[in-house]
């Protein structure tokens, strides 16, 4: 249950990070359902790992663009951030991804005062956030590098997003939230995570 909260945890880092304009698509049940069977034979093969008698050749999984946001939509939307609105996530290729998600900064702007240099001053109610980023990874360690991001279609810095992040990732036992830089533990025993463009293959 740990392995699959914390995978799930990746995928949300991704969608409140991620976003590029895209054609509208479906993402359908059908396809949250194939990436449920997948996620599970992940953990699974996971559990597998830790046991020496059981280690063997690399297994490896695809995930497509389409089932990875139909599951956020469909099965996951208890572990998406109150405030985080249709997350889509998208493979580029070559280790770069993208997405997008409409995010409410009301919350956001309201846990301190604002001077008029701050961008989150002027913005208010829900708005798209769109980024793109570096997803590197090798050895069971994680690190992702943002190289752009915008708020309805408006250019803004990485501390903004930084400041979103943090807000919609804190827990009671982690108030600081996530630090975008940190890097992280890939969990069920995945050693590297090869994006493509329109998937990205799960290598255990």
């Amino acid at each position: 249950m740990v392995a699959r909260r914390r995978l799930a945890a990746v995928l949300v880092l991704g969608a409140a990070l991620a976003a590029h304009g895209a054609a509208q698509e479906r993402f359908t049940k059908q396809d949250a359902d194939r990436f449920q069977v997948k996620l599970l034979r992940i953990v699974e093969r996971g559990k597998l790992a830790r046991a020496p008698a059981q280690a063997g050749a690399a297994a490896s999984t695809e995930l497509t663009d389409a089932e990875v946001t139909a599951y956020l939509r469909h099965h996951a939307r208890d572990q998406v951030p109150a405030g985080i609105v249709e997350p889509t996530l998208m493979a580029l290729g070559d280790g770069r991804v993208a997405g997008r998600a409409i995010v409410d900064l009301d919350a956001v702007r309201a846990q301190k005062q604002r001077g008029w240099l701050d961008p989150l001053a002027y913005l208010t109610g829900r708005l798209p956030l769109s980024a793109t980023g570096l997803l590197i990874t090798q050895n069971g360690v994680g690190r992702f590098q943002l190289e752009s991001a915008e708020l309805s279609g408006v250019t803004v810095p990485k501390t903004v997003i930084q400041e979103l992040l943090t807000f919609y990732s804190r827990t009671p036992d982690d108030p600081d939230g996530i630090n975008m830089d940190d890097p992280f533990e890939l969990p069920s025993g995945i050693r590297e995570i090869r994006v493509k463009k329109g998937n990205a293959m799960v290598i255990q």
